[in-house]
């Protein structure tokens, strides 16, 4: 694949959610976690299985916790701290560690504690069979937070696929989330039957590519999240965000379709109805910034995620 033509893909792979085309290159499937403090199952759902250990206190929650949930591994990041604890998810092809930079600056910031987190198949955790669910994400999620002891006071970060998980996780869960920081992320409100199918005609020629290449945990990553894609997003476009919890939704100035007009205004307008359809939601345009917005603008997502955080404490 060309270098523009990887380019493109991977600014659209972040909102289909499809894992970035790039991260193929820089995958190890080898690679192992460095140490894990606690293997556990907690229930996620009607098929998650028991829990044998004793869920870990948040007093104790420190470093790299291997957390177990309907028979796959998941990794997760904790840095110790106060309440509200802030989560950080990531978007879609990036792991735990595409927050690295933001987590030691939000410590020092609010004094809270800090989770980040691989969803399955990504980074440290555990691959699952079959096409990505942004539901069984949210259990994941949940299974993890339960595990380390995190039932309330929670302020959810996400970005670009991350929203997904973000709207299916606090309907599943009242009461866990104060408030959110979605970070460009998809929202119910671009997934029309129309913009589904041009995002995928856009990225069908990858994804066939991706099939006839050798088989990474990268490559499989990228073809099960554009499985089933259209009746996932039907669904998700048939979701609606609580409004008991309040949102700063952080928009890109160039969208993921930077260079696509028709596709760029669609987001735009998908991310002022989403802020106009409940209360408590705040519109933030990230100026000059990319669909990567923790990337290009952290200095802003560090002061929505800290105001957000200092709004519900």
């Amino acid at each position: 694949m060309t270098t523009q033509k990887t380019s493109r893909f991977r600014r659209v792979a972040l909102v289909l959610p499809v894992a970035l085309i790039t991260a193929v290159a820089g995958c190890d499937d080898s690679a192992e976690p460095k140490a894990a403090t606690t293997a556990s199952s907690v229930a996620a759902g009607p098929s998650a299985s028991t829990s044998a250990a004793g869920p870990a206190s948040a007093a104790s929650a420190a470093g790299l916790h291997m957390i177990a949930n309907n028979g796959h591994r998941l990794a997760f990041h904790v840095t110790p701290g106060s309440t509200p604890t802030i989560v950080l998810d990531a978007g879609g092809g990036e792991d735990s560690s595409y927050w690295d930079a933001l987590v030691p600056q939000l410590s020092q910031a609010t004094g809270s504690q800090i989770i980040t987190y691989d969803r399955a198949g990504l980074g440290a955790s555990e691959e699952v069979k079959g096409p990505w669910d942004p539901q069984a994400a949210a259990f994941d999620l949940q299974a993890g937070l339960r595990e380390l002891g995190v039932t309330r006071n929670v302020v959810l970060a996400g970005h670009s696929q991350a929203g997904e998980v973000a709207h299916y996780f606090v309907l599943a869960n009242p009461g866990v989330v104060s408030g959110a920081v979605l970070i460009d992320a998809n929202v119910p409100q671009f997934f029309t039957d129309t913009q589904i199918q041009r995002l995928v005609t856009l990225t069908a020629p990858q994804i066939e590519e991706l099939k006839k290449a050798p088989s990474t945990k990268a490559n499989r990553q990228l073809i099960a999240t554009a499985d089933n894609f259209g009746p996932t997003h039907q669904a998700f476009h048939k979701v609606s965000w609580p409004d008991s919890v309040p949102v700063i939704y952080v928009v890109s100035d160039k969208t993921p379709f930077d260079g696509s007009p028709q596709d760029a205004q669609a987001w735009r307008d998908a991310a002022a109805a989403f802020t106009k359809a409940g209360p408590d939601r705040t519109l933030v345009i990230a100026k000059g910034s990319s669909h990567d917005v923790p990337q290009d603008k952290p200095a802003l997502v560090l002061e929505k995620i800290e105001q957000m955080t200092a709004t519900v404490k």
